[in-house]
């Protein structure tokens, strides 16, 4: 009987070693201030995806829409599809609800579901074989702290429109800072391209700027219901409606934004109602759906806070571009072909760190601040470095008096601050972009955007500066004409493999020299820097193999290009991480 006993003992203390083990420290941290009774909305994290993921694979069309296909094959996404795609596994989903958990989110990008447990729930739910780890949902708030409202009544524009096409009334300061009626004038709307406008609902699409809008899809992320506006249920949009006149609204004469001819999908991700901060889970919810259904461009606004327990939330120091859940969730978006446009936040300068907020301190996500119409810096504009030492923001348009809908009212105007304003300007321009050139990864686009952009010297106030929208349009970093290749001595062949996957040991290039001379071999980014230099000097006839290693080069399109004294050839590679 005492052995019997033993063995019991030894499987309990097992289990509970086990629990504990699954649980994150911060985990512990939150239910150490709780009591038993009260939940805790928690991620939890599957070991696998079922059944059938070989079949699941190959049919894609299962799970994401043709437009999200067609995206990632015309982004050059290989593969199509993988393990992230696919749905978090039903059957684990059902076994937590028996165990007592509320379900609020799914996402299949991180295999997890977000849960509402309490303490004892979450242990019984750690010792489930198909369980791998939980940990707590961070808290963080959308920056709808705008720092200046001015409504007033629509009138005669105050700025000389200049020959343009269109009358911008008195949104063209805005628009001329990031020199964007050029665009426009050659007939660039946006048409064709499906933006993501991910922020707090939309309270006023009835606003005679949204005349024209084309809304394809609206789900409300907080209640759980297609309805974004301000409804019966929780949640204010004036934020959400602000943002998206500056980047969709058209009305000549008084207000147009650069994407105006775009498609939509609209989400709301914030409860306004509670004085709890946004949960990251929701965001994270809305990204994925926005992939399904095909989206492009997202553009968003979320700000971390430092709150006191027991919330759990990031702080300065999490912004490595690799802590912050929402912002790992914003790198999977750019490897699905998404361009992910973020506000930087508006929490200012500070000399000794930096001020960002998740998910802009991505090394994929390109990060807007803002700046005054004289092109100074705004004093709300939050700054970098990432705690890794990267630059941001990215670039910058104006943030200060943005000209944008009142949303109290169908055809009144307001001037409001902030980098939420200032990101939508530059998504829509992202948007125009990709409308003359499809095939733009999200690195490609950041390329365009930051190589021509007004500071030639980037630094963490300031990035790389104020965009400049037809600059952008035109350039091409492999601007260098390549001579052809008829009559050749020589050949790139291509590299090996293509993409590279992040375990993978290197890149293998292979070349075929007919005819001896002076080469070079060199790794170029997308945005035409010189990243490594393979090879430099004389080689006489032959074959050559050159290996290249990629640890320490990040997820993007690259280019190889082996240059001759008469001729040149260039390819391109992809490495994923």
């Amino acid at each position: 009987m005492k052995k019997v006993f033993l063995i019991v003992l030894l499987i309990f203390v097992q289990s509970v070693y086990t629990q504990h083990q699954k649980f994150s420290n911060s985990l512990n941290e939150v239910f150490s201030s709780k009591e038993s009774y009260e939940t805790v909305k928690v991620w939890v994290d599957f070991t696998d995806k079922g059944d059938n993921i070989d079949y699941l694979l190959q049919n894609p069309h299962l799970y994401l829409t043709p437009k999200s296909i067609e995206r990632r094959n015309l982004r050059g996404v290989l593969p199509v599809t993988d393990f992230s795609d696919l749905p978090v596994y039903e059957p684990y989903i059902s076994e937590i609800k028996v165990n007592g958990g509320i379900i609020a989110q799914k996402s299949k990008w991180f295999n997890s579901v977000s849960v509402y447990l309490t303490k004892v729930q979450a242990q019984i739910i750690a010792g489930l074989p198909f369980v791998r780890n939980l940990s707590p949902v961070a808290r963080l708030r959308v920056t709808s702290n705008l720092e200046q409202i001015q409504t007033e009544i629509p009138g005669v524009a105050n700025f000389t429109q200049r020959g343009n096409s269109i009358d911008y009334g008195n949104s063209l300061q805005q628009a001329e800072i990031v020199n964007l009626p050029p665009l426009h004038n050659q007939g660039l709307t946006g048409r064709g391209i499906t933006i993501a406008v991910m922020d707090a609902g939309f309270n006023m699409l009835n606003h005679e700027s949204f005349d024209s809008l084309s809304v394809l899809h609206t789900w409300d992320f907080v209640n759980n219901d297609p309805d974004v506006g301000n409804g019966a249920d929780s949640g204010d949009g004036t934020h959400g409606t602000m943002v998206l006149s500056v980047i969709a609204g058209y009305k000549p004469g008084k207000l147009v934004g650069p994407a105006y001819g775009a498609s939509y999908l609209l989400a709301k991700t914030e409860n306004t109602d509670s004085e709890t901060p946004l949960e990251e889970d929701n965001w994270i919810a809305a990204a994925e759906w926005a992939d399904s259904l095909g989206a492009d461009i997202t553009s968003t606004s979320l700000i971390y806070l430092d709150f006191d327990p027991p919330y759990q939330s990031y702080t300065w120091q999490d912004m490595d571009g690799n802590t912050a859940k929402i912002t790992i969730g914003a790198g999977f978006a750019v490897k699905k072909g998404i361009a992910v446009f973020n506000a930087v936040g508006n929490y200012g300068f500070n000399p000794d760190r930096n001020t960002l907020g998740a998910p802009a301190d991505g090394d994929s996500v390109i990060s807007i601040g803002g700046v005054n119409s004289a092109g100074v810096i705004s004093t709300f504009s939050s700054v970098g470095l990432t705690v890794d030492g990267r630059i941001k923001p990215d670039v910058l348009a104006m943030g200060t008096a943005v000209y944008c809908a009142f949303p109290m009212s169908t055809d009144f105007y307001t001037n409001a601050s902030g980098t939420s304003l200032s990101c939508p300007m530059i998504a829509g321009i992202a948007a125009l972009l990709l409308e003359n050139q499809p095939g733009l990864t999200p690195i490609q686009l950041r390329g365009k955007l930051r190589e021509t952009a007004s500071n030639s010297s980037p630094d963490r106030i300031y990035g790389w500066g104020i965009v400049n929208a037809l600059a952008a349009l035109e350039y091409n970093p492999l601007s260098v004409k390549e001579n052809s290749l008829n009559g050749t001595k020589f050949a790139l062949m291509d590299v090996f493999p293509n993409p590279v996957k992040f375990d993978a040991s290197g890149i293998n290039i292979s070349i075929e020299i007919e005819e001896a001379g002076n080469y070079e071999l060199n790794l170029f980014s997308s945005t035409g820097e010189l990243i490594s230099s393979i090879s430099k000097g004389e080689l006489v006839t032959g074959n050559y193999n050159f290996y290249l290693s990629q640890k320490n080069l990040s997820s993007g399109v690259y280019f190889i290009r082996l240059l001759g004294e008469k001729n040149s050839k260039t390819i391109k590679t992809v490495i994923l991480k």
